[in-house]
């Protein structure tokens, strides 16, 4: 491999490293990456790949199935996706999969509610009765085999993108000014959010009193969040660097802990943020075997509290929005330089060190809890000039894999109590509102071939050797 500028620190602290896309033996060795591989871990973590329903299986009127709001959103409103496509046949994992599952009698290791089709909670006491009703047929048909289950996946994104932007199902909010706002993003996002941890909660109740002695498996959720870096120094970009972490992070994990929303969410949202009764927050509080943390990439972050944009915040109910209450701006870059390399989603680049970093703060703020990295990637265009062989080369997502774990064995090391790892994802799929346009997959899937043949990239093969015991 050729050069490359990251430098990565095997002490306790690894810091002002910067991203890398290649690296050569010697840095290997001057990294602590040389013979880096499964063997470095415990004997009892878990690695694997993870896969989401309505973004694999296609079959969309097979089996039962009914339709999902993404199937809606795609056929109803088909130019919020990038490339105009839907996922009716998504990569055909369903009849793969099952084919493959009776012949190898195999079984997923988690089952989680993954955006694909959100019923919110009935009021008052029946609150959440319709996904615990899901839950629980979840629990008596697959608990004797399933022994990680996980009730909500990304909520943030759910409640963002299909609430305040638009973007994702069920299309709620606006991405543009141009557009027609569509509900009312300054209640929405919070509503939604608030009845999903009280469902969340729900069923958490319902498996522990019910099945979780018996069936002896664990309960927990899925939490996404980009590690914040301040743009500066000063006490108003620090601030509002944790501000940033309190409306995507905290927002979930507080309440989950202690029983109520960040304090700077309440002191900012004020009414427009709902209060959990005292029941309500003690049936919150403690909802978790575990935590599930999707990491893929960190912002730079500095102080917009006195902002012109923003400075109708608090007087002009109009101009109100969950995307302007942290009241902060996102950056990728920090005078000139890049936080890291850009992969094709404009949201996405490449650093490494946020994932020790978000790593430690969870383990210091929120009490050491249990984590599995349930998503991790990097995603490239796809570009359809390229040869097959070409689109297998995919050098930045080995390097990406290879650094994030790095740095997490590195946050192991430091005590983070982080029991596996799974790489988001197996297969190029349906990426929402990108479509088919970007591939996070290790294993190439061919759209044009009527078969969707598959073919592992230089990632995959990578992976298959860093998995050996003696690597």
């Amino acid at each position: 491999m050729e050069a490359a500028n990251l430098i990565i620190s095997s002490s306790s602290s690894p810091i002002n490293a910067k991203p890398v896309i290649e690296i050569t033996q010697e840095e290997e060795a001057k990294h602590g990456l040389a013979g880096f591989g499964r063997a470095c871990f415990p004997d009892n973590f878990i690695f694997g790949t993870a896969s989401a329903a309505y973004q694999y299986e296609g079959a969309a009127n097979e089996g039962g199935r009914g339709p999902s709001i993404w199937d809606t959103f795609t056929h109803q409103r088909p130019g919020k996706i990038s490339d105009g496509s839907n996922a009716d046949v998504g990569i055909d994992f369903y009849h793969q999969f099952k084919r493959k599952t009776l012949k190898h009698n195999l079984f997923p290791p988690n089952v989680k509610y993954n955006r694909e089709r959100p019923k919110l909670p009935r009021e008052g006491n029946n609150q959440g009765s319709d996904f615990c009703d899901y839950a629980e047929l979840c629990f008596w048909e697959f608990g004797d085999r399933v022994k990680h289950w996980i009730t909500l996946n990304e909520p943030v994104t759910f409640s963002q993108n299909g609430y305040v932007t638009g973007i994702h199902a069920p299309g709620r909010g606006s991405s543009s000014s141009l557009e027609p706002m569509n509900g009312d993003p300054a209640t929405e996002p919070y509503l939604v959010s608030h009845n999903l941890l009280l469902a969340h909660a729900v069923a958490v109740q319902l498996y522990r009193q019910k099945f979780q002695e018996c069936q002896k498996g664990v309960i927990g959720i899925t939490l996404l969040s980009h590690w914040m870096v301040p743009q500066s120094n000063s006490s108003s970009d620090c601030n509002a660097a944790q501000r940033a972490l309190d409306f995507m992070f905290g927002w979930y994990m507080e309440p989950l802990t202690r029983g109520d929303y960040p304090g700077s969410m309440r002191k900012i949202v004020r009414n427009r943020l709902p209060e959990f009764t005292e029941t309500e927050s003690e049936m919150v509080k403690g909802s978790f075997d575990f935590i599930g943390i999707n990491y893929y990439t960190a912002n730079y972050v500095a102080d917009a509290s006195s902002s012109s944009s923003l400075a109708s915040h608090y007087s002009t109910t109009g101009k109100l929005s969950y995307a302007t209450d942290p009241m902060v701006h996102y950056s990728t870059e920090q005078n000139g330089v890049s936080i890291g390399p850009k992969a094709n989603s404009y949201w996405l680049h490449v650093h490494p060190q946020g994932f020790y970093d978000l790593l430690v703060y969870t383990k210091e703020k929120y009490n050491n809890p249990l984590i599995y990295i349930t998503e991790n990637g990097v995603d490239e265009l796809n570009d359809e000039k390229l040869t097959i062989k070409e689109a297998r080369v995919d050098k930045l997502r080995l390097s990406y894999h290879l650094h994030h774990l790095r740095y997490l064995l590195d946050a192991i090391r430091d005590g983070v109590n982080v029991k596996g790892y799974f790489q988001w994802s197996l297969l190029d799929n349906f990426e929402w509102n990108e479509g088919f346009s970007s591939r996070f997959g290790m294993i190439y899937v061919d759209y044009k071939d009527r078969y969707l043949t598959r073919y592992p990239k230089e990632s995959a093969l990578w992976f298959m050797n860093f998995l050996k015991k003696d690597a």
